[in-house]
């Protein structure tokens, strides 16, 4: 065996010997290039999903914004509510706490009895003139009269038509409704009640005692006590019901100010009804001046319309005398030739007027007309 045929038995048995070898890795790379063809399959499925479902989730997320930017917006304006809302509480606690005070010293005030006295006067003058009453009827105010018992003074009396008065006087019970309103339990409210019935009792009393219709004479047999707030009234009547029929008895008639509003309104009404009965006699006598001057103006018209047509009656006869007797004689001056142009005829006049045709003118024009005629000696025709 020579050396070239051991260099080619060597080449043989390694070529043998690789081909194993080779065949394996031939089939791993084939498997490794089979796995990255699968992974970019599914790499591409992967992008085309994740395309879908971003193509899906983009209007979700544009809507999720939305709201997220409404929410916060929301919240804002929440916030700001907040604070505006806790800024009006406390403007109306300083408010509130303003108001309590100023009840308060208002209270305090009242429980004077001259500050009542006052304020009742007050509130009357305001109803009588909201009543619109100061043009139609006088009033006084704090008239006084001297009696055996000593000098009156009523808050009001008013002056009726025909010389009548009316007394009216203020009377303001105020610190029993005042307690009944402070009063921390029903059975005391209801007792403050009692009491200030029986203070309004006792202003009905006191009131009819003076008898004012005797000392403001004419009047009618009663006086008007004005309780000068509905709720006074309405309170006292609550716990004494029998207290208005207890005042009429006494001859004091008992107004709030709705019901003394009223009362104002009838009596310039009345007055309304004096003043007419009043010029009743003038305005009769003015109707007839009138009449009479109607009467007279008729006359005069009835004279004028004759004088117009016996103008215009003249002017057409001096217009028909023109045309017959005068332009006959001047057209012949153009005949001659002496001048050019004709001349013009004047048109009559229509002597139809408007008659008066009243009765009371026609009558009265007609009676002048012949007292005229018979004075100037003409026949009247007809």
């Amino acid at each position: 065996m020579d050396v070239v045929s051991v260099l080619v038995g060597l080449v043989v048995g390694a070529v043998l010997g690789a081909a194993p070898a080779w065949a394996v890795a031939s089939g791993r790379a084939a498997e490794r290039v089979r796995r990255a063809e699968l992974a970019a399959a599914r790499a591409g499925e992967f992008a085309a999903q994740e395309q879908s479902v971003r193509a899906m989730v983009e209007p979700l997320t544009r809507t999720l914004d939305q709201v997220r930017a409404e929410v916060g917006a929301a919240e804002r304006a929440r916030a700001a509510g907040q604070a505006a809302m806790a800024e009006q509480v406390l403007q109306m606690r300083a408010a509130s706490e303003s108001l309590r005070g100023e009840t308060a010293q208002l209270v305090t005030a009242l429980r004077a009895p001259q500050v009542r006295g006052r304020w009742g006067e007050m509130q009357l003058r305001r109803v009588v003139e909201a009543a619109g009453m100061l043009p139609h009827v006088d009033f006084v105010e704090q008239e006084q009269v001297s009696t055996d018992d000593g000098a009156l003074r009523p808050d009001l009396v008013v002056r009726l038509a025909g010389g009548k008065h009316v007394v009216v006087d203020s009377k303001v019970a105020f610190l029993g409704f005042l307690e009944a309103a402070q009063a921390p339990d029903e059975a005391t409210r209801l007792a403050r009640l009692a009491d200030h019935a029986r203070h309004v009792r006792r202003h009905v009393d006191q009131l009819a005692a003076k008898r004012y219709w005797d000392q403001f004479a004419p009047a009618p047999e009663f006086v008007v006590m004005f309780v000068p707030a509905d709720a006074f009234w309405q309170a006292a009547l609550d716990a004494d019901p029998a207290l208005a029929e207890y005042a009429f008895e006494r001859h004091v008639v008992v107004a709030t100010p709705s019901t003394l509003l009223a009362l104002l309104r009838t009596v310039a009404y009345a007055w309304k009804q004096d003043a007419l009965a009043t010029n009743a006699q003038q305005v009769l006598s003015l109707g007839k001046e009138l009449h009479g001057r109607l009467s007279t103006m008729g006359g005069h018209l009835t004279r004028l319309g004759r004088a117009l047509e016996g103008a215009a009656a003249a002017y057409n006869q001096v217009v028909g005398s023109l045309e017959t007797r005068v332009l006959v004689s001047a057209r012949r001056f153009a005949d001659l030739g002496v001048v050019e142009g004709d001349l013009a005829t004047p048109a009559p006049v229509d002597p139809r007027l408007s008659m008066v045709n009243a009765p009371e003118l026609v009558a009265s024009a007609t009676d002048q007309v012949v007292v005229l005629d018979e004075a100037r000696g003409v026949a009247t025709p007809g």
